[in-house]
C-alpha cells in the first residue's frame, strides 16, 4: 500500500463510524475529563509531601489538557484537538518516567499510551509514536540514562517494563490493523450496497428509484432558478419478438447495448436510468425541447446502426423516444405523463421515431 493510499484510507476511516463506536473527539473529551482530576489528585499528593515543583508541573499539564478541550469546544477543529492531546500526553508521560513521579510508580501510566495513540490517530502516527516512546524508555533505562537522570528503577523492573511494553505495543498494533481492515471492509460493503440500491444490476444505469430522486432534485432546482429541463422516455421496439426469436440472453445484450449507447451519446450531467424492462428514462438538465429532440435523434440513429450479435447473426434494434420539457408549475407526474404520451405516439407512427408531447 502506498503512502497516499494509506492516508486516503485513514481519512475514510475517520469519517466512517460503526454503530456504537465512540467518535474520536468525544473519546478525547472523555479522556480529558478523566485525566484532569487524576492529575490534580497526584498534584495534591505531591504538595502534601512537600514536592512543590512536581505539583506545579502536574497542575500545568491538567491546565493544558483543559485548555485543549476548551479550544475544541470553541473551534470544533478535530485535527487541532487530536494533535494537542497527543502532544500534551506525550510530554506528560515523558515527565512521569524521567522524574520518577510517585517514587517511580507513575511510569506504569505508559501502558495507557499505545492503545490511546493507535485509536485516536492514523496507524502511521501510532507506529512512529510508539517506536519513539520505546526508544526513549530504553534510553532512560540504559547506563546513559542513569548518568543523565539517576533513575531509581531496579534492573528486574526495567527488563520487565521493557518486555511488557514491547508486548503491549505489538498487540495494540496488530489489533489496530485488524480493526482498520474490518472498518475498510465495512466501508467497501456499504459503498457496494449504496451502489446496488441506486443502480440497475444489468446495465449499470440508475434504477427507477434513483431516477425519481434525481428528477425531484432537478425539479426543485427548476423551481428556484427557472432553468428548464427535459426528459426522454425510450422503449426498445418489438422487444418481445427479440426474446421470442433469439432468446433472453440476446434480449439482455440488446438492453445492455442501448444502455451503453445512451452513456456514449449523453453528457455527464445527464441522469440515465433503466425505467422498466426495456424502457429507459434520461433526465437532461438545462435542456429545452429543441435540444432534447436533437439529442434523441442522435441516440436513435446510433442505436439503429449498432448491431447486436445473436449466435453468429447480427440483428438491429431500434427505439422509440418520447420527449417532454418542463412547463410552468406542472408536476413531475404530469411531465412524465406527457413524455409517455409522446412515446406512445412515436410507437403508433411506426416506431423508430422521436416525438415530443405535441407529436412533432
Amino acid at each position: 500500500m502506498t503512502q497516499a493510499t494509506s492516508r486516503t484510507s485513514d481519512t475514510k476511516l475517520s469519517q466512517f463510524r460503526v454503530k456504537g463506536e465512540i467518535p474520536v473527539p468525544l473519546l478525547i473529551g472523555r479522556l480529558t475529563l478523566a485525566a484532569v482530576p487524576i492529575l490534580l489528585l497526584f498534584a495534591w499528593r505531591s504538595l502534601d509531601r512537600g514536592l512543590t515543583g512536581s505539583a506545579t508541573v502536574l497542575i500545568i499539564f491538567a491546565a493544558l489538557l483543559s485548555l485543549n478541550g476548551i479550544i475544541y469546544l470553541a473551534s470544533h477543529n478535530c485535527t487541532l484537538q487530536r494533535r494537542g492531546f497527543i502532544t500534551v500526553i506525550t510530554v506528560l508521560f515523558t515527565y512521569l518516567a524521567v522524574n520518577a513521579v510517585e517514587d517511580g510508580s507513575a511510569i506504569i501510566w505508559l501502558f495507557a499510551y499505545p492503545p490511546i495513540i493507535f485509536y485516536i490517530s492514523e496507524a502511521r502516527v501510532g507506529v512512529i509514536a510508539c517506536a519513539g516512546g520505546l526508544a526513549a524508555v530504553t534510553l532512560l533505562f540504559s547506563p546513559l540514562g542513569d548518568m543523565a537522570f539517576n533513575s531509581p528503577y531496579s534492573t528486574s523492573f526495567r527488563l520487565t517494563m521493557l518486555a511488557v511494553l514491547v508486548f503491549e505495543m505489538s498487540t495494540c498494533y496488530v489489533l489496530d490493523q485488524s480493526r482498520r481492515r474490518s472498518k475498510l471492509g465495512l466501508l467497501k460493503l456499504a459503498a457496494e450496497f449504496e451502489y446496488a440500491a441506486k443502480h440497475d444490476a444489468l446495465t449499470g444505469l440508475a434504477n427507477r428509484r434513483e431516477a425519481h430522486e434525481q428528477l425531484e432534485a432537478e425539479y426543485q432546482r427548476y423551481l428556484r432558478n427557472g432553468r428548464p429541463f427535459s426528459v426522454m422516455l425510450m422503449d426498445i421496439d418489438l422487444f418481445k419478438s427479440v426474446n421470442d426469436n433469439y432468446g433472453h440472453h440476446v434480449g439482455d445484450q440488446t438492453i445492455i447495448m442501448v444502455a451503453h449507447t445512451l452513456q456514449e451519446q449523453s453528457r455527464k450531467v445527464d441522469t440515465l436510468s433503466r425505467w422498466g424492462g426495456e424502457e429507459y428514462l434520461a433526465l437532461l438538465p438545462e435542456t429545452d425541447t429543441a435540444d432534447a429532440i436533437q439529442t434523441a435523434h442522435r441516440i436513435r440513429q446510433k442505436i439503429a446502426s449498432t448491431p447486436v450479435n445473436a449466435d453468429g447473426h447480427s440483428i438491429n434494434a431500434t427505439i422509440s423516444i418520447g420527449v417532454a420539457s418542463i412547463q410552468g408549475s406542472e408536476s413531475i407526474d404530469r411531465l412524465l405523463q406527457r413524455a409517455d404520451e409522446a412515446l406512445y405516439r412515436a410507437k403508433t407512427l411506426g416506431r423508430n421515431q422521436v416525438c415530443d408531447f405535441r407529436g412533432h
